[in-house]
């Protein structure tokens, strides 16, 4: 029985959501024939649930975009973008190929002719739009996002054999860089995200306890040095099929991913760590983010294998009850609110398909059971899924998002797509697990 709280949720993932129609989502009756035969029949509600909520998320082309586009979900505020839209697109890519690439280029056709990549585009509705006469705005200078779009695109690309976009992903992907070592390169190697100078929160992970302390020089983070790398091997890949020199790219992402192999890397803890913690101990933190490494391919095989089996597999680190948990369950600064603790479904499937990558499928197939079993059970109680989820296998509504806030209690948002790629995650656990979805 549904509780009164998911009556609520339930009322109120209706109100503002986009009437779709077949000119907006034309592939949505296969999305949603996919949601009720994929996975586990536990998880199915869940799953169509998700499917049905990318579809009421879509909405009919406007400025700024060429195309119909996907909000990051009903319950938070009427916004597209950040690395939430690149969860949404491998979220639906296999089965809504057309949907996707919409999305994908709704997105990098937003590049300022610096190379910068726009985070989150606010629509108008949303406080910020209001701000600015309800109109879409975003920031045009100090807060990017994460590029990990390039891998939606070699996703999209590799699903559906085509590649007449390639030539304009590669563009991009060059600008982005050229941005990047503009304007996030470290003096003594590395790059950072503004978190570390400006708290503007660029990296995606708000409020997380690596910049508790302030630090007057930008210092190489590990999430940044670690997308930059991925930047510079999918610019090498492309170049490559191009026809063009692949090894600028290529000796740039080799020297990267030795500086992220010493630099970075702690024998003795055989963990990953931001370039200033990695010498003196009092300042790291268990964060998710020295999971990077792994997540973009640059660890060598024994540091993959030490962090999955000491860290990621460890229930005294990530492997809480949903796993994982954004910072580690040993670490004192645990704690029940926003990537200080609680899981987001997102990074598990990050870390899922790296452990795939680095030949232990066996571990991605746990994370990927315990997270979508929790999700399901929270999804029969509420009704709805969570910006995040308690990574003890509580109540998400018990959670805290920014503290700071003027609400006496400021929940996960409710009905946000943006790091649920609950879809994805139950498609790469059956591929993983051929025949065990059957009723």
């Amino acid at each position: 029985m549904k509780t009164l709280v998911s009556i609520l949720f339930l009322a109120l993932a209706g109100t503002g959501a986009s009437a779709a129609t077949a000119d907006v989502f034309p592939e949505a009756p296969r999305l949603r024939a996919e949601a009720a035969s994929l996975g586990k029949p536990g998880w199915r509600p869940l799953l169509e649930y998700v499917a049905d909520l990318h579809i009421r998320s879509t909405h009919p082309a406007t400025a700024p975009f060429q195309f119909p586009w996907e909000e990051i979900g009903p319950g938070y505020t009427t916004a597209f973008g950040h690395w939430d839209i690149i969860h949404q697109i491998i979220d639906v890519l296999p089965t809504t190929p057309e949907h996707a690439r919409q999305q994908l280029l709704n997105d990098v056709r937003l590049q300022l002719g610096d190379g910068f990549l726009p985070g989150s585009i606010w629509m108008p509705g949303s406080a910020q739009a209001l701000r600015h006469g309800n109109r879409p705005t975003f920031n045009t200078s100090s807060q990017g996002h994460p590029p990990l779009w390039v891998v939606a695109a070699q996703d999209y690309m590799d699903i559906t054999g085509r590649s007449s976009d390639l030539r304009e992903f590669f563009t991009r992907a060059t600008r982005q860089i050229g941005w990047f070592e503009a304007n996030r390169a470290c003096k003594g190697g590395g790059f950072f995200y503004s978190d570390i100078t400006s708290r503007l929160w660029e990296s995606g992970v708000d409020e997380g306890a690596r910049f508790d302390r302030s630090y007057p020089d930008p210092l190489a983070c590990v999430d940044a040095t670690s997308h930059v790398y991925q930047l510079y091997e999918f610019a090498a890949r492309w170049a490559e099929r191009l026809g063009e020199n692949p090894e600028p790219w290529r000796g740039k992402a080799r020297r990267l991913r030795e500086f992220i192999r010493t630099r970075m890397w702690d024998e003795r803890d055989g963990f990953f760590y931001d370039a200033w913690a990695k010498d003196d101990p009092k300042l790291r933190v268990e964060a998710f983010e020295g999971l990077w490494p792994l997540m973009v391919g640059a660890a060598d095989h024994e540091q993959a294998m030490r962090v999955i089996d000491g860290w990621l597999l460890n229930p005294a680190r990530f492997f809480s009850r949903h796993p994982i948990a954004s910072l580690g369950v040993s670490d004192p600064r645990f704690e029940p609110r926003m990537w200080r603790g609680p899981t987001w479904n997102s990074t598990t499937y990050w870390a899922a398909r790296a452990c795939v990558a680095y030949g232990r499928p066996e571990a991605a197939s746990r994370l990927l059971a315990a997270a979508l079993d929790d999700s399901a059970e929270q999804f029969r109680r509420t009704g709805t899924i969570w910006e995040f989820y308690d990574a003890q296998g509580g109540f998400p509504e018990s959670l805290e998002r920014k503290p700071a806030s003027k609400a006496d209690h400021n929940p996960p948002c409710h009905d946000y797509l943006g790091h649920n790629p609950l879809l994805a995650m139950a498609r790469l656990w059956q591929q993983l697990n051929p025949g065990r979805n059957l009723p």
